[in-house]
C-alpha cells in the first residue's frame, strides 16, 4: 500500500500554524473569551427567561389618567333610594309598612334613613289604618319613626288625628310629641304642652296646659 509523504511546509502554512499555536496556547485570548462567555451567556439566558415570564403580567396594564378634584361630585350620602318601601311586624305580630318618595341613609353603620314625603299601612285590631307626614326619619334598628310637619292618622272606622312634630313606636303602636301640640280628633280640638296617643286603643293623653274643646255632635257620633 502506497503512503503520502508531505511535502515539505511553506512559508505562509509555517505563518498560519504559528498563527494557531499562539491563539491556543494557555491563557491566550481565545481562553479569555471562553471564560467570558462561561459566565454572560447563562446570564443572558436567565435574564430572558425572565422578561419572558413576567410578560404577561405587565402587558396591558399600564394605564394611567389625571383625575381633577374640582369637577368630581362628591356624593354625601352612602344611599340613595327613589320609592323607599320598609316593611315590619309590631310586638303582636300585625303588619305594618312605610313608603316614602325617596330614602337617604348616610352611612352602613347608621340605621336611620332620612325619609321625604312618607306614609305608613298599620294593621290595628279595628282594622287597617295609614299615616303620613311630609318628612321624617325611621330608624331601622328600634323601628321608630320620627315624623316632621302635619301628621294625619286615619283608621278604617273613623277614627282620626291631626297633630304635628311627633315620634311613632311600630312596635307598641304609639306616639309621643317632641313640642307642645296642638291638632284635632273626633271629640274636638285640643293642645297640650305634651301628647302621648296609642293608636291600637285610640286613647289620646294631654299633659301641662291641656286644652280640649268639645264639638258636641262631633262628640255624639264618636260615642
Amino acid at each position: 500500500m502506497a503512503e503520502a509523504v508531505a511535502g515539505p511546509l511553506s512559508d505562509v502554512a509555517r505563518a498560519e500554524r504559528a498563527k494557531r499555536r499562539i491563539w491556543a496556547r494557555p491563557g491566550s485570548t481565545h481562553d479569555r473569551i471562553i471564560a467570558v462567555a462561561r459566565i454572560t451567556l447563562p446570564a443572558s439566558v436567565l435574564i430572558l427567561v425572565l422578561a419572558l415570564g413576567f410578560a404577561p403580567l405587565t402587558s396591558g396594564r399600564d394605564i394611567s389618567f389625571v383625575l381633577s378634584k374640582d369637577r368630581v361630585a362628591m356624593a354625601k350620602e352612602r344611599l340613595r333610594v327613589s320609592q323607599a318601601r320598609y316593611r315590619g311586624e309590631d310586638n303582636k305580630g300585625q303588619p305594618f309598612s312605610l313608603t316614602a318618595k325617596s330614602a337617604v341613609q348616610q352611612t352602613s353603620a347608621d340605621p336611620v334613613v332620612k325619609l321625604d314625603t312618607l306614609a305608613a299601612d298599620i294593621a290595628l285590631q279595628g282594622g287597617p289604618a295609614t299615616l303620613t307626614a311630609p318628612k321624617g326619619t325611621y330608624n331601622m334598628n328600634n323601628q321608630r319613626v320620627g315624623l316632621d310637619g302635619p301628621v294625619a292618622f286615619r283608621s278604617a272606622d273613623g277614627y282620626r288625628l291631626d297633630t304635628h312634630d311627633v315620634d311613632l313606636d311600630m312596635q307598641t303602636r304609639k306616639l309621643a310629641s317632641r313640642n307642645p301640640v296642638t291638632g284635632t280628633m273626633p271629640l274636638g280640638n285640643f293642645s297640650a304642652d305634651r301628647m302621648t296617643a296609642d293608636l291600637d286603643g285610640k286613647v289620646v293623653v294631654l299633659n301641662g296646659h291641656a286644652r280640649l274643646h268639645i264639638t258636641q255632635r262631633t262628640a255624639k257620633s264618636a260615642k
